[in-house]
C-alpha cells in the first residue's frame, strides 16, 4: 500500500503489514533515484531508497491536518484490546493544567481578555477519557515483555528496524533461498558494514522476539504511555 505525498518531491510515503498483528501499517519513505547514464551512453536504471519514516500523519496527504482533531490513536485499539485498561473520570479543567495561577494570570499572558485556545468541545478530544491499568494489572511494555507477550508495538518495532531488508531481500531471492541469509553484495543498496557490536546480541533480521526478549532483560525500552495512543511505537 503506498500513497503519493507532494509535500516531499521525488518520494512517497509506503507501508509495511504485520504478520503477527494484521492491524499493523509500519510506515516508510521511498525515494525515488534518477537513472544513471554511463560514459557509453547505456542508462542504468536505479531502484528506489527506502528510509525510515518517522513524518507521522503528517507525511501522509490523506490526513486531515486539523489540529483542532488531534493525531489519529494509532494504537487505541491495541491498548484496548489488551483487556487491562479501564476509563477514569477525570476533574474539571484548571488553569493550573497549563502552567497559569488563575483565568486571570491565563489572560494576562495571553495578551487579551478571554481564551486564546482552540475549542475542543466538539472535537474527538472531547470523546477520549483517560485510561488507567485496572486493578492488579501493569500496563506497560517491560511487562508484556516479562510475561511472554510478543505486543504489537514489538511487532511494528521489529518490521521499522529492519528497515524492509527482510521483504527486499525475499522478492530477490525467495523466501526459502538460503543466499537471503547472506550479507548482501558491497554494490547493493541493502549491503550494510558489520560495524562493532561492542558486545551487543544483534542479529541480522530483528524479529518481534528479539524486541521482546531485549526489553524483558531490560536492555531496551519502549516508552509507550496509555494515554498516548497516537504515538508510534519506538525502542531505545
Amino acid at each position: 500500500m503506498s500513497s503519493p505525498n507532494g509535500q516531499l518531491p521525488n518520494s512517497k510515503k509506503t507501508y509495511v503489514s504485520g504478520k503477527l498483528h494484521l492491524g499493523i501499517c509500519v510506515p516508510f519513505r521511498e525515494i525515488s533515484l534518477a537513472p544513471t547514464k554511463s560514459v557509453n551512453g547505456e542508462i542504468e536504471i536505479n531502484e528506489p531508497v527506502c528510509v525510515y519514516d518517522t513524518s507521522g500523519p503528517w507525511g501522509d496527504p490523506d490526513f486531515h491536518g486539523d489540529v483542532t482533531q488531534g493525531l489519529p490513536p494509532l494504537r487505541a485499539k491495541w491498548i484496548r484490546d489488551r483487556g487491562d485498561v479501564q476509563e477514569v473520570g477525570g476533574r474539571a479543567e484548571s488553569p493550573r493544567d497549563d502552567g497559569y495561577l488563575s483565568e486571570v494570570h491565563r489572560a494576562s499572558a495571553n495578551g487579551h481578555v478571554g481564551n486564546s485556545r482552540f475549542e475542543i468541545r466538539d472535537s474527538k478530544f472531547a470523546m477520549r477519557k483517560p485510561l488507567r491499568g485496572r486493578a492488579g494489572s501493569t500496563v506497560t511494555q517491560l511487562a508484556y515483555a516479562r510475561r511472554g507477550i510478543i505486543t504489537p508495538e514489538m511487532e511494528f518495532i521489529a518490521i521499522r528496524e529492519n528497515g524492509r531488508y527482510i521483504e527486499n531481500r525475499e522478492s530477490r531471492f525467495g523466501q526459502n533461498d538460503s543466499r537471503s541469509t547472506n550479507y548482501d553484495s558491497r554494490n547493493s543498496l541493502a549491503f550494510a558494514h558489520r560495524g562493532e557490536p561492542f558486545g551487543a546480541n544483534i542479529p541480522r533480521e530483528i524479529t518481534p522476539e528479539f524486541v521482546r526478549a531485549e526489553v524483558a532483560r531490560g536492555r531496551a525500552i519502549i516508552p509507550a504511555n496509555i494515554n498516548h495512543p497516537e504515538s508510534e511505537p519506538m525502542i531505545i
